[in-house]
């Protein structure tokens, strides 16, 4: 796997020219989305994900927020992609018996 260095320590850009911590998979909107979606600081990031240091962390908000309209239009596009995927799969066999047996509305 190849990887593009950037502006920002600690952040590269994937093979895709998706922006991860260097040396993980960690996507930099996975970072963000932990402190927007649980309130984290970036202490308590670091207390969730031990293997990264608070530079990376730190890197990794920096580069987010610098960011951070074309990292959400990327998310956005990604959860449509999603929806459209579960729309296609329908309902679960699983939810169906759930349903059947009156456990599921």
């Amino acid at each position: 796997m190849s990887s593009t260095t950037t502006d920002y320590k600690h952040i590269v850009l994937n093979d895709r020219q998706v922006p991860v911590i260097e040396g993980s998979t960690m996507k930099v909107i996975e970072i963000a989305m932990a402190q927007r979606a649980h309130g984290w600081t970036p202490e308590e990031i670091h207390i969730n994900h031990r293997h990264l240091t608070m530079g990376q962390i730190h890197s990794a908000l920096s580069y987010y927020w610098d960011h951070q309209s074309e990292l959400e239009a990327a998310m956005d596009a990604e959860l449509r992609e999603i929806e459209t995927l579960r729309q296609a799969a329908g309902e679960s066999p699983f939810v169906a018996r759930l349903k059947a047996q009156n456990l599921l509305p």
